[in-house]
């Protein structure tokens, strides 16, 4: 890409202009296939693992959760980097590059696992692809968050922007369901036949993985070439590593929202963690599984047109704090149904499903605003530092729930692919309801103390655009 198609920081829109259509459906593209392969990750690798691979659910818990300990080490290292880049190309897109062949090399790796392998050799290999899986996917997510945040100073246009990628997100997981689906027909199809059922679902999970990661890559390519960044913004990263992770944590604002987001996100794995079981052990339908999931994704989806004007007009805060209460009660009032109540547990997971949505939306464009607010205090914008935290966060939620997943089913006595014991059942159900329940009300609690609002967000605005006219001298 040659240095004059480069533009100029004329050429991006600040406080009150529009960000075209075209620049927002660029940027999220490559969150279709991405949400795809978290998503079937976080649905289907604990069942696959032990109902297919053989590992316990403990050990298997443990590597996940041991994946998100590395985390700490390259969510950091990914953002700091990032924010440090130099390049014709900014400072963003070359990490975006990066990350194809490792996505795609890590993903094949893990649904893929030569079947004659001994019991140490598995859990290597399986360690090594989850763990580079991981690691691939902070090379992308760090940097392309970052740049979302970037595209616009605009306090409402990043709704927009954060929507659609979330509803990117959530159409490549709701295509992930429909992987699960195909996953578990295998095995139906292969047991109806009376042919080996692992074989079947390796080799679906196979196949799957390779289509996934090529497309992946193409839309990688896709964003990362066409895409442009603000030029105003190379040069102006953190000085330090460690200076950069301690001034997230001055900011007070970022501080609670780590403490929210963490929360938040032990609640909301449990959908992906253990959708397949309740519905198998609980519900007593396995194959509604992927209705159940769909039942929440979609809502999600159709949701976030909705959650922009409200926004809007009632404001982030209140948006975010009012769907973190619904999500919440609605994953509690499903801990009260069992066998054959799959219409009932479906409506509230669509209830939460649209509550989220609207978290999806908002969440991710306070986050940006708290960066400006950082950009007040210290003169240096460093979104990889802050996304790369939040990502961390994230990661590390979920990672606890798999963990947490993995143990209360071993100590509750749970058997794979057999009736299980009704404390087994009561065990899943307070994991997949109560559990989410709690933490979104306390997360909701805490969040009701955030205070940068719009009328703080536009000042902090003003602030900055005096500060770089005069850094920029007269035109």
């Amino acid at each position: 890409m040659p240095d004059s198609a480069a533009p100029t920081a004329e050429s991006f829109p600040k406080q009150g202009k529009v960000l075209p259509l075209s620049v927002i459906a660029t940027y999220c593209l490559p969150t279709v296939g991405c949400g795809f392969m978290f998503l079937l990750f976080a649905l289907y690798l604990m069942p696959f693992s032990t109902n297919v691979l053989g590992i316990s659910p403990a050990v298997i818990g443990t590597i996940l959760f041991a994946s998100r300990i590395w985390d700490a080490i390259s969510d950091p290292l990914a953002g700091y980097w990032s924010d440090r880049t130099r390049s014709r190309f900014g400072r963003r897109r070359p990490w975006i590059l990066a990350s194809i062949l490792p996505i795609g090399a890590a993903y094949l790796m893990v649904w893929s696992p030569p079947p004659n392998l001994s019991e140490n050799a598995l859990l290597a290999w399986m360690i090594v692809g989850i763990f580079g899986f991981y690691s691939a996917m902070t090379v992308f997510i760090v940097p392309h968050t970052s740049l979302g945040a970037e595209l616009t100073s605009d306090y409402h246009d990043r709704n927009r922007i954060f929507g659609m990628r979330h509803a990117g997100w959530m159409l490549g997981s709701a295509l992930a369901v429909a992987g699960m689906y195909m996953l578990i027909d295998a095995k139906k199809n292969a047991l109806a036949l009376g042919e080996p059922a692992d074989a079947a679902v390796r080799g679906v999970a196979a196949e799957l993985a390779v289509v996934v990661s090529i497309v992946t890559a193409i839309t990688l390519a896709f964003t990362a070439i066409r895409l442009r960044e603000r030029p105003e913004f190379q040069g102006r990263g953190p000085r330090h590593p460690y200076g950069a992770f301690a001034d997230v944590l001055k900011n007070p604002h970022a501080r609670l929202l780590i403490v929210v987001y963490f929360i938040e996100n032990l609640g909301a794995a449990t959908i992906s963690v253990l959708a397949l079981y309740i519905s198998d052990y609980v519900i007593g339908a396995p194959e509604l599984a992927p209705v159940l999931i769909l039942s929440y994704m979609v809502p999600s989806i159709v949701s976030v047109p909705l959650w922009i004007p409200i926004s809007r007009k009632i404001g982030k805060k209140r948006l975010w704090l009012g769907s973190m209460v619904l999500t919440g009660c609605s994953f509690g009032a499903m801990f009260f149904f069992g066998e054959g109540d799959i219409l009932g547990i479906c409506l509230f997971a669509a209830l939460a499903g649209t509550a989220a949505g609207a978290g999806g939306t908002v969440a991710p464009s306070i986050q940006a605003d708290v960066i400006d607010f950082d950009e007040f205090c210290t003169g240096e914008r460093k979104e990889g530092a802050y996304f790369a935290t939040w990502n961390l966060v994230y990661k590390s939620s979920t990672g606890i729930t798999f963990l947490l997943a993995g143990f209360v089913l071993e100590t509750s006595g749970f058997v794979p692919n057999a009736e299980q014991a009704e404390s087994v059942k009561d065990a899943i159900r307070t994991l997949f309801a109560i559990f989410p329940f709690a933490c979104y009300l306390l997360g909701a609690g805490i969040f009701s103390r955030f205070s940068l609002g719009e009328k703080e967000h536009v000042a902090i605005r003003a602030e900055l655009e005096r500060r770089a006219a005069i850094r920029n001298g007269p035109a």
